[in-house]
């Protein structure tokens, strides 16, 4: 908790996570009215207060798009997105000269991926998992979830979580190399 505390001391760190987390979310609130923004972004019509008064409007739909428990578990992965790409960014750049195994790098990078396919609201489910599952025709299983494809939003929590553990443990205590053994007749 030290370790994370320290990493958080840095300002740099604190607004590259605040960014990704705010890009993170912004991506999930506009998700489902991805119609909208595609449409109103190069639209000549609207005049440039009009467009940004409009994509921030769209951030009230956590409040009515989502339940409560996907807004909150919504939130969480953005939030957790943010912390673990500024600990894997502390994580390469203090292992940067020393070689160590890429376990930490897979890990948050499986963690970042199952949180992405969570992202989703009450009446679409997980969009990017449905897509995804829809091109094999296994969409309508999501059903049979005992929350609906909600899940994959918990799985992804907790494989961010034990992400960020796992990448504040190696980088708290690093692969070194032991010296080689000289033979014995030096």
């Amino acid at each position: 908790m030290k370790l994370l505390v320290s990493i958080w001391a840095r300002p740099a760190y604190v607004l590259l996570s605040a960014g990704i987390s705010l890009v993170v979310f912004t991506i999930a609130v506009w998700l489902p009215n991805w119609r909208l923004v595609l449409t109103i972004i190069p639209s000549q019509s609207a005049t440039f207060a009009e467009k940004v008064s409009l994509l921030t409007s769209l951030y009230g739909s956590i409040l009515t798009n989502f339940t409560t428990f996907s807004a909150l578990y919504t939130i969480t992965i953005a939030l957790l997105f943010g912390v673990n790409i500024v600990v894997l960014v502390h994580y390469v750049r203090t292992t940067r000269k020393i070689r160590t195994s890429n376990k930490g790098t897979w890990t948050s990078f499986g963690g970042i991926v199952s949180g992405f396919l969570g992202v989703g609201c009450a009446s679409c489910g997980t969009f990017i998992l449905t897509g995804l599952l829809g091109l094999f025709g296994a969409a309508g299983s999501l059903v049979f979830l005992p929350l609906g494809g909600e899940e994959f939003g918990l799985l992804g929590i907790v494989l961010l979580v034990y992400s960020i553990y796992t990448l504040l443990k190696k980088i708290d205590r690093p692969l070194v190399c032991s010296p080689p053994s000289l033979p014995p007749n030096y």
